[in-house]
């Protein structure tokens, strides 16, 4: 009888190396050049590269700057061994994230706060809704740590325990801690004692229903004619939780106006945005919220935010185009605060051109 040899296949490896061929086919496809070192004979890459090159020749599409971004990010994920599905983190989905300040500092994008493309959640992939944007000090003040770490040094740092993580402010700190919080599977006893301080970016999905919820309320003060907005969210609270329940909804309400109107952010957008995060620094938003979410339970607040999401498509049935303005005031709560994680589409075809 023959012997048959036992073919030890990698799977790792041999991912790795598809996603590096598809990383040098769209180089190609756009017309760009890896980096030289990336382009040596036998390196997927490379091969990527060439095979394109042969079926495209000269018609090539134009990199946009969003696509030279997306093939940057892809090439650093592809160097350090960080899976990266460029099927599901396209071009497209790096324009949802973008914005034009970090959400942990505060300062605008540009020069040596040039953003970078984070993850956040305990996925050690790149995962649609659990990116975002952020300067690189507050990307460098991350360290490696996970959402609860980066809780406990927060903490810490406002009680002038410890020094803040890369040169942060204590404030900054717990912007940075809420924002992996946000990505990451928690209780739902510890995910209602988070305070929120710092609101979803573009792009970013809250994992845990309670901190959905809490962006919910929270977004109804973006805007004018949040009152209404309120009364409406109110509505739909469970009947059983009685007299009680509305009550702690309504002083957890009149918590966060009364910040807004101390802050007097006027209406401009990012300063109504900062003072409502800032808002959650106060102990008396805390305890109102505290007393909601556990007057609720957790089933409680899924099926508040499952009818405020059915409110919000009945009260607007049209097909809304992604990225057009929408009228302020129509949905129960920004569409942002009430996105859910949808499952991932199949992976394309090792190989296959992409726009």
């Amino acid at each position: 009888m023959m012997n048959q040899a036992i073919l030890d296949f990698d799977p790792q490896a041999e991912a790795c190396d598809r996603s590096g061929f598809e990383l040098g086919w769209d180089h190609a496809r756009h017309g760009l050049v890896p980096a030289p070192g990336l382009l040596l004979d036998g390196t997927p890459v490379g091969q990527g590269w060439r095979a394109a090159k042969a079926v495209f020749g000269r018609r090539t599409l134009t990199p946009t700057r969003l696509v030279r971004r997306w093939l940057a990010l892809r090439t650093d994920a592809w160097r350090r061994g960080v899976a990266l599905d460029p099927g599901r983190v396209t071009w497209r989905h790096l324009s949802e994230i973008e914005t034009g300040h970090c959400p942990v500092t505060r300062r605008a994008f540009g020069g040596a706060d040039a953003p970078v493309v984070a993850r956040l959640g305990s996925d050690p992939a790149y995962a649609p809704g659990a990116l975002a944007m952020l300067c690189p000090q507050a990307e460098a003040a991350r360290e490696g740590l996970d959402a609860a770490a980066l809780l406990r040094r927060a903490a810490q740092a406002q009680a002038g325990l410890a020094e803040a993580p890369g040169g942060l402010t204590p404030a900054e700190a717990w912007r940075l801690a809420v924002l992996a919080s946000l990505a990451t599977p928690l209780p739902f006893v510890e995910s209602v004692r988070v305070p929120l301080r710092v609101l979803p970016p573009p792009g970013l999905r809250p994992v845990n229903a309670a901190q959905r919820l809490q962006a919910l309320v929270t977004l109804q003060f973006a805007s004018g004619g949040w009152s209404e907005r309120i009364r409406r969210l109110a509505a739909l609270l469970p009947p059983e939780g009685g007299d009680a329940l509305r009550h702690d909804f309504h002083l957890l309400a009149g918590a966060l106006a009364a910040r807004v109107i101390e802050a007097r952010a006027g209406r401009d957008p990012r300063a109504v945005r900062q003072a409502l995060e800032d808002a959650w620094a106060d102990r008396r938003v805390n305890q109102r919220w505290q007393a909601l979410a556990f007057g609720l339970g957790e089933t409680g607040v899924l099926r508040l935010l499952e009818r405020a999401v059915e409110a919000a498509t009945a009260r607007q049935p049209r097909r809304v185009t992604p990225g057009t303005a929408q009228p302020v005031g129509t949905p129960v709560a920004p569409a942002r605060a009430l996105r859910v994680v949808v499952p991932p589409r199949r992976p394309a075809a090792p190989g296959a051109a992409r726009a």
